[in-house]
């Protein structure tokens, strides 16, 4: 049976609201700050700057930006640790029992962000209707809801010694074990092994559960639906997952850049009726979607319990949302319902338009790899490649790191320019204990290389002597000398490919 007719009745309201954000771009993100200062006015947080008083100001917008100074994870590790130990109305009011574990910073080798019933409620959730009402808007001809969707999450695995009713792991993981039952009765595959910690036991069942369904709607990040997908199709015998999921019609997509992968996942589908739609949902919220087939900006959810900032590249103070420039591109900062103020998440976005203001990702604020979802940082590399000269005696002169995506048979992998000053004893053994220390600092790469399901060990080239010396003369943007500079990791090939075709 097919209850789209009906699912596009109940979500039309959901969809029309956005049309009436033109002109309250200003009082919508206004009464957001209003309702998250109120809310968190009596924890330590809250005392600790003033909430009560910055509420009563003349201008509660700029009183707010006066008093409590912008901050990255490092700075509240503190706070958070102390919630994932129990203690209640720290950053948020009441105890969270929920927290999202990725990694990427220089303090230690995971961060844990809060994930609170007011998140969940006001903000994640929400978000995930915008997504559907606003598809079914952008497509008349849809049969969503004439089959089920394939959810690829990941689960409550940790390194932490918990409490009982403390559970950590990956944002997806919360989402699928506290979302509706109306919701968990239209996707796949069943709680049990959406949550499994194993991926060598995970991708066979979840596999083979999909091979069975009806899909219509895929959500995840692309290079691990990629794994999936062509496991599907293994075990049907098939060329395109277009056929053996005939009704498949859009994958709700985010977590990495997209447009490495498009043309493989058109080749997979039917043409005629695929659509993508891309989303912003972060371990701390749900930002924006895409809601519009022909633009690929995605619409800044400016009611769902967050108020943004947006720090001009280069230098100046952040500004609120309703004085945003279009075409100019800013480091994105946001106060949430899970306890973050003023938090700089690490991405620069590009505003496209400002009433109502939408976005592209422009990249990272720092040197990183994400291209499959593991967010290498610079920090866990220089730890890694020191931990890998050590064991094999090596001395390195420079290095640059990227991704190799998939191609001719080869899964996806990190390529890895090194010009030594001494070769390692073993190249092997080298490339061994680069990829062991990266994944005992990095949690998310050791997920995405476990058991080698989704990413290839790395790959080692050796650099000619004065390979970089010569790009960065070459290159013009840098002077040789005691300030020379080589990216050390790179979210794309451009770098790579640059120096591997003068590595003559």
């Amino acid at each position: 049976m097919d209850f789209t007719p009906i699912a596009r009745h109940i979500f039309a309201s959901r969809a029309k609201r956005t049309e009436k954000w033109s002109g309250l771009v200003e009082e919508l993100q206004r009464k957001q700050l209003t309702w998250l200062l109120n809310r968190a006015a009596d924890t330590e947080i809250g005392r600790k700057y003033g909430f009560r008083e910055i509420l009563n100001a003349s201008d509660p917008v700029a009183a707010y930006q006066a008093a409590v100074p912008t901050v990255a994870y490092d700075d509240i590790r503190p706070y958070a640790m102390r919630m994932v130990d129990g203690e209640k109305d720290v950053l948020w009011p009441g105890v969270c029992k929920r927290f999202a574990q990725s990694s990427g910073t220089s303090g230690g080798k995971s961060k844990f962000v809060p994930i609170t019933n007011d998140c969940l409620r006001r903000n994640h959730y929400p978000g995930t209707s915008d997504v559907v009402a606003h598809y079914l808007k952008m497509n008349p001809k849809s049969h969503l809801f004439s089959g089920k969707s394939l959810i690829l999450g990941g689960s409550f695995a940790n390194e932490l010694n918990l409490k009982s009713d403390v559970k950590v792991g990956d944002l997806s993981a919360t989402l699928i074990d506290r979302m509706p039952k109306l919701a968990d009765m239209v996707r796949v595959p069943e709680k049990r092994i959406a949550l499994m910690e194993d991926w060598s036991e995970k991708l066979p069942a979840l596999a083979e559960a999909a091979s069975k369904s009806n899909i219509t709607n895929i959500s995840g990040v692309p290079s691990w639906f990629l794994t999936v997908i062509k496991k599907v199709c293994k075990i049907k015998g098939a060329d395109k997952i277009s056929d053996v999921w005939p009704n498949l019609e859009v994958f709700f997509h985010g977590g990495i850049d997209f447009r490495p992968y498009r043309k493989e996942y058109e080749a997979l589908t039917d043409p005629g009726k695929m659509h993508f739609m891309e989303t912003y949902n972060a371990s701390e919220g749900f930002f924006a979607f895409q809601n519009d087939f022909s633009d690929h900006s995605m619409l800044l959810i400016l009611d769902g319990c967050v108020f943004y900032e947006f720090e001009p590249l280069g230098g100046g103070n952040p500004i609120p949302a309703w004085e945003v420039k279009p075409g100019k591109t800013y480091e994105l900062l946001i106060t949430s319902s899970n306890g973050l103020w003023r938090y700089h998440l690490g991405d620069t976005v590009t505003v496209t338009t400002n009433d109502p203001v939408k976005i592209r990702i422009a990249g990272r604020t720092r040197s990183f790899i994400n291209a499959f979802g593991e967010e290498v940082m610079e920090d866990n590399a220089n730890r890694a490649i020191e931990a890998a000269c050590e064991a094999t005696g090596a001395g390195i002169a420079n290095y640059t790191a990227g991704p190799y995506y998939a191609h001719n048979n080869r899964r996806g992998h990190h390529q890895w320019l090194i010009e030594w000053d001494k070769e390692p004893d073993s190249m092997d053994k080298f490339r061994e204990v680069l990829d062991n220390s990266l994944q005992e600092v990095n949690s998310d790469y050791q997920a995405k290389r476990a058991h080698t399901i989704f990413l290839d060990p790395p790959e080692i080239i050796t650099a000619r002597r004065g390979l970089f010396d010569d790009w960065l003369s070459h290159a013009g943007n840098h002077k040789l000398g005691g300030q020379r500079k080589v990216p050390r990791l790179n979210n794309n090939r451009s770098l790579l490919d640059a120096l591997l075709e003068i590595n003559a």
